[in-house]
């Protein structure tokens, strides 16, 4: 049987390690939630990017970056469900264009919020400025670009002839990748204003 003095060693290690922990995780919370407070939509931002605390810690870059990749995979589902939606019987010929329109568009939305993802990567921590700046430029014009592809989305959409259910979850989706799409561009630009 184990001496009662290790036993009450190996508990005040795991007491201090629990609560360094629990420290550590406070900590990069509390980072999250302070960055999203600068998005259009932090309850999103602090939503979708809590998860992966761990891996953000504190750093701006990995923070832009997993944003960044969250709106990737928001936008590849979206491009997914509405590819289903355009399977379905019984459209009507404007619901189908709109449709077909909206998966063009959640494409391009994808291929440049994975571009972007990509440059974000290229930054090493010795970038020079101008090559940081460039770097950042870019990220900022292909997500403004696929932001404005979800947008495009949803004007296929307008008006009340194409309303009802298809529509209503369409735009419910999209909209939802806008909003982490604009969240992701509101963290490139705090990135690159440092």
């Amino acid at each position: 049987m184990a001496k009662p003095s290790l036993v009450l060693l190996l508990l005040v290690i795991s007491i201090l390690y629990i609560s360094s922990t629990a420290k550590s995780t406070a900590t990069t919370t509390n980072f999250i939630k302070n960055s999203c407070s600068a998005t259009t939509y932090p309850d999103v931002c602090v939503k979708y990017l809590s998860s992966y605390a761990s891996a953000i810690q504190q750093s701006p870059k990995q923070l832009a970056l997993t944003a960044l990749s969250v709106s990737v995979d928001k936008a590849r589902a979206t491009k997914t469900f509405v590819v289903k939606f355009g399977k379905m019987k019984g459209l009507k010929s404007r619901e189908y264009k709109a449709i077909r329109d909206c998966v063009d568009e959640m494409g391009d939305s994808v291929d440049r919020l994975s571009q972007s993802v990509q440059e974000l990567k290229k930054l090493g921590s010795k970038s020079k400025r101008g090559d940081f700046l460039w770097h950042m430029s870019n990220v900022q014009t292909w997500v403004s670009a696929a932001l404005t592809d979800e947008n495009t989305c949803l004007d296929g959409f307008a008006g009340k002839v194409l309303d009802g259910k298809v529509k209503a979850s369409i735009r419910q989706l999209v909209v939802n990748v806008a909003q982490v799409t604009s969240n992701a561009l509101a963290l490139c630009n705090k990135l690159a204003a440092k």
